[in-house]
């Protein structure tokens, strides 16, 4: 069975239902945690009462800074939202380590960004080093990834699409909610990654809602194919792409044919004037929620919340 990792300002935490155990340990970063797990496996083991996991504020489980790398377009039901068709050729971008966040901690919208999106995303932690021209097999991914975080790709569509530019409308102070827990996996959990769903609400209504069944590239694969031209390091997080029901979907057909024949500074004009009207963005004053767990909660991740708000 996995074991879920708590970290406050007073340290590491090994989460047993409602309470958590303090883990003695001088880690100071996540790459430390993962190799001191005797520790994290004693404090799950001992017998004290805990504290309640209420009590504690949780930051970030991983610690920066790290690399923060995310796969583009992920899932089929995502694919489809996006008018994708046919074969999708998989694609990495890089998050500045800067954007990530605790599992409360408030969503800060930009004043120029309009359009501010989610994406609930399962992010794996390295806990061994990944060298470039790496070949990773299903059987291989308990010796290359230690664990799991919950994690939210905020998006800043507005900078997203004029500027084709991923990394800067994805990397903002706090575009990475991560936590609350980090799940250390045991070798038998890897059978169970399949299982695991992903959801997200905003304001209590659920927009996204999927297992890992619907991912089109997996994480054995995703790593091999990562790891063609990018190294990885023990602590650094893959963002493993995001399900459908995301703010953003690409307009019907006609209008994409249409909107093809007109001049870009028009076409963008008509399209960010339809968008606005698109209520499923985030704004001040939305909490954002999201999960991700195994049915029999053999995997859980815990429940990140986030409020928003706008930024100074």
């Amino acid at each position: 069975m996995s074991t879920s990792v708590l970290r406050t300002a007073d340290g590491w935490w090994a989460v047993r239902g409602e309470h958590a155990v303090p883990v003695h340990t001088k880690a100071a970063t996540t790459a430390e945690l993962i190799a001191d797990r005797a520790a994290v496996r004693e404090a799950a083991a001992s017998g004290e009462p805990g504290t309640p996991v209420a009590d504690l504020a949780a930051l970030s489980p991983v610690t920066t800074p790290c690399r923060v790398v995310a796969q583009m377009v992920n899932y089929r039901s995502h694919a489809r939202d996006s008018g994708f068709t046919g074969d999708i050729p998989p694609a990495f971008f890089r998050k500045a380590s800067g954007s990530v966040s605790g599992p409360g901690e408030a969503i800060r919208r930009p004043a120029h960004v309009a359009l501010l999106d989610y994406e609930v995303e399962l992010g794996l932690v390295m806990g061994a080093p990944l060298p470039v021209g790496t070949v990773v097999e299903e059987r291989d991914l308990p010796s290359y990834v230690a664990g799991l975080v919950v994690t939210d790709d905020v998006s800043a569509r507005d900078v997203q699409l004029t500027r084709t530019q991923f990394y800067e409308s994805k990397s903002y102070p706090t575009f990475t909610p991560t936590g609350p827990y980090l799940a250390l996996l045991e070798p038998a959990d890897f059978a169970h990654l399949l299982d695991l769903r992903l959801t997200l609400s905003v304001n209590g209504e659920l927009r996204q809602d999927r297992t890992l069944a619907d991912m089109i590239v997996r994480p054995a694969r995703a790593l091999t194919l990562l790891a063609r031209f990018q190294a990885l390091d023990p602590g650094d997080l893959l963002l493993t792409g995001t399900p459908g029901g995301t703010a953003l979907k690409a307009p019907p057909k006609a209008v994409e044919k249409l909107g093809a024949l007109l001049p870009p500074a028009v076409k963008w004009k008509a399209f960010f004037r339809s968008q606005a009207k698109n209520p499923r963005y985030l704004h001040a004053g939305d909490v954002v929620t999201a999960t991700i767990a195994t049915p029999d909660g053999r995997i859980d991740l815990g429940e990140q919340r986030t409020p928003v708000t706008d930024a100074g």
